[in-house]
């Protein structure tokens, strides 16, 4: 949701003022909030750059964070800050009047570019007004960016989906949670060195697992792609690749704002997935929930996982009716506030209660502790 709708007039004229009107504002009673300060900063980085006189000072780079702003960085603020209208406005003058276009027009600067998550949701938000041949360029970032996202998740997910730990037996497979910490300690206790009090370990053990026998279950998800997801949009694109790989499930990916789009031919393509969505309008929940009804082909072993902030632009009321329609026939619904790397969402909380009264499951997490999730629902 935008932070900018909530503001006060006088906050609203001190952003218009700028730093100027400090003092004015301070008499008037006006105090910045957090998120006013970060639109402040975003604005003077961008329009900070004239002078008094009304010359262009390029060098100049305004801002009241605590750090210079990168422009993936900047790029990313106002997304999170400002409403639709007037991003789409910050984004033209700052190509159009101050000729700041270093990550869609300049390929030095992609080519030099560090691959990172900052950088690829700038990207991916700007990716509409690169050329052809920037956009090629971009879609390597992307790729790179993806591909150590999946590596990470991939493991994760191969761990979760590996069985019950046997503590009767062990692997030559070394993963830290398996470690069998008292034969450890035991086969090593000849090197204990009482005078440094210290334990050489020459040899580790690992705990085997049990191969997980699953019956074939599907599993739906749902993505809000509006601009404030982004996050949880890109993690969903992995997630849902690194599930395509697990034999005896079926995955669906579903994006959606006021119209739903079926992505599940792209799934093992993550890098094609994000540059094909579409972020921003509005949204409509109930419409990808009832969508992901109509996919279900046995409801007891299906699973849909709801992406998103809860905030329905359509009919709440319809969204709790499909979603209790869907628990009362033993589908698994879990509403994810969040998908990515913090787990830390920013939800309708009311819409929130009224899903998990309706019989879902509601919370945030990192695609590793979706795995886990999965894996024990599926496993049980």
């Amino acid at each position: 949701m935008s932070q900018v709708t909530g503001l006060d007039p006088l906050t609203r004229w001190r952003l218009i003022l700028g730093e100027a009107s400090d003092g004015a504002c301070r008499s008037a009673g006006c105090a910045l909030s957090a998120d006013a300060i970060a639109m402040d900063a975003a604005l003077d980085w961008l329009y900070g750059r004239d002078d008094e006189d009304g010359s262009r000072n390029i060098s100049r780079q305004g801002g009241r964070g605590d750090s210079a702003l990168t422009t993936p960085q900047w790029i990313n603020d106002i997304h999170r800050l400002f409403p639709k209208e007037t991003i789409e406005r910050i984004e033209r003058d700052a190509i159009e009047q101050y000729a700041i276009d270093d990550i869609i027009t300049n390929p030095d600067v992609l080519s030099r570019a560090e691959p990172n998550e900052t950088l690829l949701k700038a990207v991916l938000r700007t990716k509409h007004l690169m050329s052809p041949d920037i956009l090629v360029m971009a879609r390597k970032l992307v790729q790179e960016v993806v591909r150590k996202l999946m590596e990470r998740l991939s493991r994760e997910m191969a761990l979760a989906f590996s069985g019950v730990v046997d503590r009767r037996r062990h692997s030559r497979f070394k993963i830290a949670s398996d470690l069998d910490f008292r034969r450890v300690v035991k086969d090593n206790l000849k090197h204990y060195d009482p005078q440094t009090r210290r334990l050489t370990v020459e040899k580790l053990h690992f705990f085997a697992r049990n191969q997980r026998h699953m019956k074939q279950w599907q599993i739906i998800l749902l993505v809000d792609q509006s601009g404030s997801m982004l996050d949880s949009v890109i993690h969903s694109a992995v997630t849902a690749a690194c599930l395509w790989a697990l034999p005896g499930v079926k995955t669906h990916l579903v994006a959606f704002d006021t119209n739903v789009v079926d992505l599940t031919h792209d799934v093992d393509d993550p890098c094609e997935l994000l540059m094909k969505v579409q972020l921003g309008g509005g949204t409509d929940i109930q419409k990808a929930v009832g969508y992901a009804a109509e996919l279900i082909s046995q409801p007891e072993q299906a699973i849909v996982v709801l992406i998103s902030d809860f905030y329905e632009g359509a009919s709440p009321a319809m969204l709790i009716q499909r979603v209790t329609e869907l628990t009362a026939q033993r589908t698994l619904v879990l509403g994810l506030a969040a998908l990515d790397s913090t787990a830390e969402p920013a939800y309708d909380r009311d819409m929130a209660r009224k899903l998990v009264a309706a019989g879902a499951e509601v919370g945030a997490m990192t695609p590793g502790e979706l795995a886990g999730w999965l894996a024990a629902k599926i496993g049980r």
